[in-house]
């Protein structure tokens, strides 16, 4: 199969979207496809758009998104049309805007983790756009899902959009899980000595994000203060946020500050902190679906979290983690921790599910082998 893979970002980059854009190049070739890269499409229209967004927002105090502009949209269906293949088999992208009105009889295929709709007023970044923003939005996405062949998403919560608010067919929706971003050669048994060799004496849990507030860092932090007064004695690993949000660091905050995945160096102090904690600790206000998740599980680490977003697809009570709503007072998020911490069968049964979950389902080789056998169907 010949794919050709549109993009508006170069797939060589590992930092770009967490990595999500490259790994499913990866994944794509991985199944055997002849991957052609349609990257990096651009437009000169970027420009003038940018002093409207700056006039919108110095005057108007709204947010305008040039990224949404039928315009721009125009211009890279132009592009990526002089550019494509003739023999090519599928348009595969994993945004809807490159695609949106793009025009061809090749079957289009995005793969993604929200629709726009979704995350209007969802995301802090989405919350304050212009009426114009917000009409074009809606107008791109809702033309590049009727006019694609196959629409995959992430996370249960994605899928339902496309289909409650952009009134698409279900038939033509397929819901796969990210994979993991961090290379996994772990077995069974290595998870096995991973897991017992975690401390006993110390809780350690693990807070790996960029945005603190986002991420729910201030309900980390009460959780963890909760521990401590009941007796458990825990530490806080921050990982990724450049500047905690706070003069004075708590004794119980160990701050790794920000870790790159671009390096040797920053991913051999992730697999560290990803061994030696016992849980990935991460309340998120608002997530799509975080790769981190399966990342921490291909480590045999519980993922203990929110039930917001796409979360709930990747994370299942007690099999490879733990889901609360965001307004479950931060003692019962404790209580829940100290019990499986303190029962060395269960914590050990649930870490070995975890790492189950991401061999069976939460890694890109089951990704891109589910992939490309829906892709064969079309």
């Amino acid at each position: 199969m010949k794919i050709s893979y549109v993009s508006t970002f170069d797939p060589a980059d590992v930092l770009y979207w967490s990595g999500l854009g490259h790994n499913m190049a990866k994944m794509l070739e991985g199944e055997n496809a002849e991957v052609e890269y349609v990257s990096n499409v651009s437009s000169k229209l970027r420009y003038p758009l940018k002093a409207k967004g700056l006039v919108y927002r110095n005057v108007l105090r709204k947010e305008f998104d040039i990224n949404r502009e039928p315009m721009l949209a125009r211009q890279y269906a132009k592009a990526i049309q002089q550019r494509l293949s003739t023999n090519t088999d599928v348009i595969f992208s994993p945004s809807t805007i490159p695609v949106s009105l793009l025009e061809t009889k090749k079957p289009k295929v995005i793969y993604t983790d929200a629709t726009f709709a979704a995350m209007l007023g969802f995301y802090e970044s989405f919350s304050n756009y212009c009426k114009e923003t917000i009409k074009h939005g809606n107008y791109l996405e809702q033309a590049a899902l009727d006019s694609s062949q196959l629409l995959i998403y992430s996370s249960d919560w994605a899928a339902k959009s496309a289909i409650e608010h952009y009134k698409i067919n279900p038939d033509k929706i397929k819901i796969v899980p990210f994979g993991a971003n961090m290379p996994c050669d772990r077995n069974l048994d290595d998870i096995k000595t991973i897991v017992s060799t975690r401390s006993t004496d110390t809780l350690h849990l693990l807070f790996l994000a960029v945005d603190w507030q986002r991420k729910g860092g201030d309900l980390a932090l009460n959780i963890v203060r909760r521990l401590n007064e009941a007796g458990v004695k825990t530490k806080l690993h921050v990982a990724g946020v450049r500047k905690l949000p706070f003069e004075r660091v708590p004794e119980y905050i160990v701050d790794h500050g920000y870790i790159s995945k671009g390096t040797k160096e920053g991913v051999g102090k992730l697999e560290r902190l990803f061994r030696e904690s016992h849980f990935l600790l991460l309340p998120s206000v608002a997530d799509c679906t975080p790769i981190v998740y399966s990342e921490a599980n291909s480590f045999g680490l519980p993922c203990i979290t929110t039930n917001v977003g796409g979360i709930p697809t990747i994370v299942k009570d007690d099999v490879n983690g733990k889901v609360f709503s965001l307004n479950e007072p931060s003692v019962e998020w404790a209580a829940y921790i100290a019990s499986i911490f303190s029962n060395k069968k269960a914590y050990e049964c649930l870490c070995l599910s975890s790492f189950a979950e991401y061999e069976n389902r939460l890694n890109w080789k089951t990704a891109g082998r589910t992939i490309m056998g829906y892709m064969k169907e079309l």
